[in-house]
């Protein structure tokens, strides 16, 4: 899962530019139907703010081959992503954990139906103001201490997390609660999905928690790695200890297991209903599934490992069977 060189010296539009150029001299994907050759039309993806990069570098490529197909890709978060898809309003739903149990119901009631699919790996990041020189490892307890519901109004200080901190004020930004970042950041940290001090400044938009760190001293935000790969020149990345020692967040430490807990996998969530009556919702999917490592790793994503990879292949079969049944 080692990432490329190319991934490391390129900006991600020039990755994809790259990108772009090889899959053309390749002649596309694999599927007939995604060549250009009369497909048209329009694909709606939303959901994970965190998965709405790699959505995004995916819809451009497609495009390169696909130009009368508009791909739309909306970033309402994890939880708001899956009420417009249960709903029918989407074609694909993106999403930083895995579908619930009421999503689940949701969906069902609706009758929509659809394949779960991970497509990339990730390590959510805990990111100081770059001038921070003082949290350059966190535990787990102190994250708890900073993030835990009962800190309300109380842990409002740097040295209220560690008495050898300065006496710098703490500010806080983060996910919305319709965010799966925020369900798997609280379940991690706080042991409990969705328990989470509120005097913080929450956001869909991650690049608003960039900002925030970024203008604040004090600041302390969490999101996705590909965004703190993007903005690595302004904000510290945090190392985590876990319990065996302070780890950094990479594509390494996420493939060896070194990185916990806050390791994660990322997931996309076509319905079987939209594709079978939508032609360019299909190719879009199997483009995507089809060069996943690629697109991941263009959109500075951590790709899959071998075996998830297999697995991948075999859900995108499962999913064209069921399109052909329905």
């Amino acid at each position: 899962m080692k990432r490329s060189s190319l991934n490391r010296v390129m900006a991600p539009a020039a990755a994809v530019a790259a990108l772009a150029l090889t899959l053309t001299a390749c002649g596309g994907n694999n599927n007939g139907d995604s060549t250009g050759d009369g497909l048209s039309g329009s694909v709606t993806i939303d959901g994970s703010s965190t998965v709405g990069p790699m959505a995004k570098v995916a819809a451009e490529l497609f495009g390169e081959t696909n130009p009368d197909v508009r791909v739309t890709v909306g970033e309402s978060g994890t939880g708001g992503g899956f009420e417009k898809f249960c709903a029918g309003e989407t074609d694909i739903s993106n999403a930083s954990r895995p579908v619930e149990d009421d999503e689940v119901a949701l969906c069902e009631k609706d009758g929509v139906t659809f394949q779960e699919m991970v497509v990339a790996n990730d390590a959510l990041t805990v990111v100081v103001n770059s001038e921070n020189d003082w949290a350059t490892c966190l535990t787990v307890e102190q994250l708890n201490t900073i993030w835990d519901p009962k800190s309300e109004g109380k842990v409002t200080n740097w040295n209220q997390v560690d008495p050898s901190f300065p006496d710098e004020k703490l500010v806080l930004f983060g996910a919305g609660t319709d965010s799966g970042t925020f369900d798997y950041f609280t379940d991690a940290i706080n042991g409990e999905e969705g328990a989470s001090r509120t005097d913080y400044s929450p956001t869909e938009n991650d690049n608003n928690t960039v900002q925030g760190v970024q203008g604040s001293a004090g600041g302390l935000g969490y999101f996705g790695f590909s965004y703190f790969e993007q903005n690595a020149d302004n904000l510290t990345a945090v190392e985590i200890d876990g319990g065996n020692g302070c780890v950094a967040p990479s594509a390494e430490s996420v493939s060896d297991g070194t990185y916990t807990p806050l390791a994660r996998e990322l997931y996309m969530y076509p319905s079987v209903e939209k594709a079978a009556s939508n032609e360019a919702a299909l190719a879009y999917t199997e483009f995507f599934v089809e060069n996943d490592a690629e697109i991941a790793e263009a959109a500075q994503f951590i790709p899959l490992n071998d075996e998830q990879k297999a697995l991948l292949d075999s859900e995108l079969a499962d999913f064209q069977a069921a399109v052909d049944a329905g």
